[in-house]
């Protein structure tokens, strides 16, 4: 495994960065700088420190399963999300919330603390369900494009993906139909072992999965679960879905019929809150649950306390709440000014997409115009102090098509206003240069 690792693309994109102090940088994926909530945390963390009680227990080892508050917490707010999302919603396919989970048991109320495992931020969560439910070789499907982080962690384990092709509503439901069908007759079925999807604000292209599409998905695998020999289950990685600035919510797939069983949901705090602070969490039916919590006892014991206690107080304190809230209005703002820019300086030919939420912006080149690292594209922008996120590296390495390389993801999350203005305005003159 430590031979076939290889280096994340994205650090080679952050090291550049660092190293010309004069480029813009719109390719990293990190949060807004200047909204970090330095003042609160910072009154938060005395207060835990404030009394040798509180301080000694947010500096002593915690469980490995998470706080036991923080999980109630966590659970509540997860419960209110997803009530929210559904009192907006029409879906006959969501299942109707009894008048109390607390008189049913844990295992069928799907936001139960029970089922909920505090990680070290969400990307911990991914590498652990994958490390408990795949042995190598097996299959992976995955959205084209997908989260290209996540496209490392099945390459360093060796695992397959199989790409299902994404629309502006999620994932093709006749895609995942025709995938499944064609590893049955292969006799590749019992080698798959997840679906992964962004669902929201999804990275890199920004759309959202609606929840028909969710709960369409999780009756396909289903269906297909016979052939497989065991269950197949849908990894939903929901790490943007708090960065909303636009439209409704839309439920998590634990809300459909049969999510309780089959759905491992992932979520954090660190995007909503303070990505330093690496606190995530995840949702998970038995016997998964189990064995992830058993691997990430072997990883780390379990995840920094001080960390934890932090959470804690920032949920509780009603802080946590305010700083969304002002933090969905930053990028609302942060998200017009890109697109302003965008329809300003980029030639007309160029298509993008409009996001609700999120971090980016998805835009396509005219075919057979490349952007990956080796293309004139890239390498014109690299000139003239502009980086961008190659779409090349976000799809998986699928022998069924042809890996598209005409596209790339911009990030309005780090970077400020006017460099996002001179960041569009470099990068539109680097398309117009190559694209006459």
């Amino acid at each position: 495994m430590g031979r076939r690792t290889t280096e994340p693309p994205i650090s080679w994109l952050m090291h550049a960065a660092l190293a010309r102090p004069a480029l813009i940088s719109l390719a990293a994926g990190f949060t807004d700088n200047v909204s970090l909530p330095v003042s609160a945390t910072r009154a938060l963390l005395n207060q835990i420190l404030g009394s040798a009680r509180s301080g000694r227990v947010a500096l002593q080892y915690g469980s490995t399963a998470g706080d036991p508050k923080l999980r109630e917490l966590t659970a509540a707010h997860l419960r209110k999300l997803d009530r929210q999302a559904a009192a907006s919603s029409s879906s006959s396919s969501l299942v109707p919330e009894p008048k109390s989970w607390t008189r049913t048991k844990d295992e069928d109320d799907p936001h139960s603390p029970a089922r909920l495992l505090i990680t070290s931020g969400s990307q911990q969560l991914l590498y652990l369900t994958t490390e408990a439910l795949c042995d190598e070789g097996d299959i992976v499907l995955v959205e084209d494009p997908t989260y290209f982080v996540f496209l490392g962690i099945l390459q360093s384990r060796g695992l397959r993906a199989r790409a299902i092709r994404l629309e502006r509503d999620g994932l093709s439901l006749v895609r995942l139909e025709r995938t499944l069908q064609l590893l049955k007759r292969r006799g590749e079925l019992s080698r798959v072992k997840l679906l992964y999807l962004v669902s929201y604000f999804q990275n890199p292209a920004g759309v959202t999965t609606a929840f028909e599409k969710k709960s369409a998905a999780l009756k396909l695998l289903k269906r297909f679960e016979p052939a497989a020999g065991h269950p197949i289950y849908l990894l939903e990685d929901a790490a943007y879905r708090e960065l909303r600035f636009a439209g409704q919510d839309v439920p998590s797939a634990l809300r459909a019929r049969g999510g309780a069983d089959r759905v491992i949901y992932a979520g954090t705090f660190s995007k909503p809150f303070a990505t330093g602070a690496r606190v995530g969490y995840g949702i998970l039916p038995e016997p998964v649950f189990a064995a992830v919590k058993h691997i990430k006892g072997n990883h780390d014991f379990g995840t920094a306390n001080l960390l934890q206690q932090l959470s804690v107080r920032t949920l509780a304190s009603g802080d946590y709440a305010r700083h969304v809230a002002r933090l969905q209005k930053r990028y609302a703002h942060k998200a017009r000014v890109m697109k302003s820019a965008i329809k300003k300086y980029f030639p007309a030919t160029v298509e993008w997409w409009e996001p609700e939420g999120g971090l980016y912006f998805w835009v396509r080149l005219p075919r057979g115009i490349p952007a990956g690292i080796k293309s004139k594209v890239f390498r014109t922008a690299f000139k003239n102090d502009v980086l961008y996120v190659p779409g090349e590296v976000c799809y998986a390495d699928d022998p069924a098509r042809h890996k598209p390389d005409h596209e790339l993801r911009l990030s309005f999350g780090n970077a400020g206003e006017a460099d996002i203005r001179e960041g569009i305005r470099r990068l539109g003159m680097a398309l117009r240069r190559v694209l006459s």
